[in-house]
C-alpha cells in the first residue's frame, strides 16, 4: 500500500524555507552544470570564428573583451565554475564515505571558498575596463 503525502501547492514559496543545506547544494550544483553547459556552446561559437582567418577571431575576442558586460559575466563564469568544482570535491567525498557527518560544513565551506576567489579575482578581470 503506498501512501501519499500533501506536498503543497508549488507556487507556496514559503516551503523553500525548510530546504537544507543537502538541497540548496544540489539546486546549486545542477544549476552551476546548467550554466557550464551553455557556456561551453558559447565558447564554441567564439572559437568557429578561428576557422574564417586568425584575424577575424582576434577581432571578435577584442570586441567582446572591450565590452564591460563580458567582464562581469566572466567574473560570474569563474564563480560558476569554482563552485561547481569545490561541490563535486565535496560529492567526491560523500560518494567515498569521507565527511559524511559534515555534508552541510563542506557545503558552506564551498560557498565561502567559492566567494572568496570570485571576490579576489575581480581586480584582475575589471583591469583596463574603467
Amino acid at each position: 500500500m503506498s501512501q501519499s503525502y500533501d506536498r503543497g501547492l508549488i507556487e507556496d514559496f514559503g516551503r523553500w524555507q525548510e530546504f537544507s543545506a543537502g538541497m540548496w547544494a544540489w539546486i546549486f550544483h545542477k544549476f552551476t552544470g546548467w550554466v557550464l553547459i551553455g557556456y561551453l556552446f558559447t565558447h564554441i561559437a567564439v572559437l568557429s570564428t578561428a576557422t574564417v582567418d586568425g584575424a577575424t577571431y582576434t577581432q571578435t575576442l577584442q570586441g567582446l573583451e572591450s565590452l564591460l558586460l563580458v567582464r562581469f559575466l566572466e567574473v560570474g563564469l569563474l564563480a560558476v565554475a569554482a563552485f561547481h568544482i569545490l561541490n563535486g570535491i565535496r560529492l567526491l567525498f560523500v560518494d567515498l564515505g569521507v565527511g559524511l557527518e559534515a555534508q552541510d560544513k563542506a557545503f558552506y565551506a564551498a560557498l565561502i571558498t567559492t566567494a572568496a576567489i570570485t571576490v579576489a579575482s575581480i581586480p584582475t578581470f575589471l583591469m583596463g575596463a574603467f
